[in-house]
């Protein structure tokens, strides 16, 4: 019988959190790429399984929908995925799902808002943020904020930082290191 924490290991290496806008998709994929492993995000599970876009389920179904199967999702995926898995910006609202984060890397991909409201512009897949952008993006950072802390082992800043800087950090977490082709700059 072997201790190692590897073949113990169960679940995501690295799951990442943020809002809308921190880059946790295009952290979490080039992350999976280097570290040669998997790379899934809740809210494309969640679009595959239910046949329709997030921004659909929040019309048709509503949020409170939504956010019930962003927990089912992301707990199981928690038990299932053994990459670098990103949530949705909202999942860490349900109690449960804080609760299931416990004991896993979990890197805060921490933004400001300003380069948040950059990022996402007017994207319309997102469905919270439709309106004035930046408004709703600084009342969802005061919300989340506490809580992204409170379920981050590891915080990351991406505010004014390139995507290669901000992989390189998140990357040296979990002892991956930077390609053959050099450090960033």
């Amino acid at each position: 019988m072997t201790t190692s924490a590897d073949s113990d290991h169960v679940g995501p290496v690295l799951v990442l959190v943020g809002s809308p806008g921190a880059g946790k998709t295009s952290v979490g994929k080039r992350v999976a790429q280097r570290l040669g492993v998997p790379f899934a995000d809740t809210d494309a599970l969640i679009e595959e399984a239910a046949g329709m876009p997030v921004a659909d389920i929040f019309v048709v179904e509503g949020e409170e929908s939504f956010r019930d199967r962003e927990a089912a999702t992301v707990a199981r995926a928690l038990e299932e995925h053994e990459g670098v898995l990103s949530l949705g910006g909202g999942a860490i609202l349900r109690d449960e799902t804080r609760e299931h984060l416990s004991g896993h890397r979990v890197v805060w991909l921490r933004v400001s808002v300003s380069d948040a409201a950059a990022r996402v512009g007017l994207n319309t897949a997102r469905p919270l943020l439709l309106g004035n952008v930046r408004g709703t993006l600084g009342a969802l950072l005061e919300q989340r904020t506490p809580l992204y802390e409170a379920v981050a082992s590891d915080i990351v800043e991406t505010s004014g930082r390139t995507l290669r800087q901000v992989v390189d950090e998140v990357s040296a977490l979990v002892g991956a290191t930077s390609p053959a082709e050099g450090s960033g700059t």
